[in-house]
Formats: structure tokens, C-alpha cells, sequence
């Protein structure tokens, strides 16, 4: 029912950086949160090298927001904004609910309706077939890193993603 949803819908860097670094994130989470400007400085200083690969595991048990969150960047990347909006949710992760993600999509210039509520649904598939990639892999929390195919294990510093991407390449 999803082979039509490719893997790498949202890719940050170069698509054909010969690393790949694959993120399963939920959008509340506050690790999440302080991983995002160290994934993507490390694809900013990799010279081409590195590419950051977003998948949603949204923890909607905890997360009363993070799969309206999800949905919400769905609908933007299918107007190439995914990034744009992932950036303005995970920062502001106290502004999640359905008014929110409404005035987001309205400031980059995105159909409010077609962001939140019924609306934006029609991404729902994307967003389970991500959630189900994750929990065959073995997922169970966010952020769960992969870098070249390897589980990263510990905190997400740039030194130590560096030495990750140093050790698969």
C-alpha cells in the first residue's frame, strides 16, 4: 500500500552526498529539537559529503502535537518546504496545535487549510509509512540516528557524528 512513498522524501544537503545520515525524529521532542542545528551543521560543513534524511516517528503518546506536526510538514514538502517548516515547528515547539500550524503555513506562504486539520490527512500515509520503517528498525525513540546504515549511539555532538561519518566512509 506505500511502495508509491519514496524512503527519502526529505532530504537536507546534496542528494547525492555519499553519506547518508537518517534521522527518525518526532517534531515536540526536545531532543529533537537540539539535535536539528547539529545535523544540519554537520551537513553544512561537509563539503558535499554528508546528507541529512528525515523519516517521522512521531510519539504521539507523549506528543499530544508531534503527529498534527508531522502531517503539517508533509503537506509543506509537497510545496518544497518541508525544511522551511520543520525548522519553524521544532523550534518553537510550544506553538504545535492546529492555530499554529495554520499561521506557519500562512507565513511561508502555504494553504493553512491544506497544513492542519482535515486538510492535511491526505499526508497521513506518508507519515505511517515512516513510523513503520522505525519500528522495524528497531526504533523506539527520538532522535534515532543512523549514520551510513549504523545506529549512532549517545548524544548527537558534532565531534562524535563527525567521527561516525569518518568511520563509514
Amino acid at each position: 500500500m506505500t511502495d508509491h512513498i519514496p524512503a527519502e522524501r526529505h532530504v537536507y544537503g546534496r542528494p547525492d552526498a555519499p553519506v547518508t545520515v537518517l534521522e527518525f525524529g518526532d517534531l515536540e521532542c526536545p531532543y529533537c529539537r537540539a539535535a536539528a542545528p547539529v545535523l544540519r551543521e554537520l551537513v553544512d560543513t561537509s563539503d558535499g559529503q554528508v546528507r541529512l534524511v528525515w523519516r517521522h516517528f512521531p510519539l504521539f503518546e507523549v506528543h499530544p502535537y508531534a503527529l498534527a506536526a508531522a502531517l503539517a510538514t508533509e503537506s509543506a514538502g509537497a510545496h518544497g518546504r518541508f525544511w522551511d517548516l520543520h525548522q519553524e515547528l521544532i523550534s518553537h515547539q510550544d506553538r504545535l496545535a492546529d492555530q499554529d500550524l495554520r499561521a506557519a503555513a500562512e507565513r511561508l506562504g502555504l494553504d493553512p487549510e491544506e497544513v492542519a486539520g482535515d486538510g492535511a490527512q491526505a499526508y497521513a500515509p506518508a507519515v505511517s509509512a515512516d513510523y513503520s520503517a522505525g519500528i522495524e528498525l528497531g526504533v523506539r525513540g527520538t532522535p534515532t540516528i543512523f549514520v551510513g546504515g549504523t545506529r549512532f549511539h549517545g548524544k548527537p555532538t558534532l565531534q562524535r557524528l563527525r567521527e561516525a561519518v569518518e568511520a563509514v566512509r
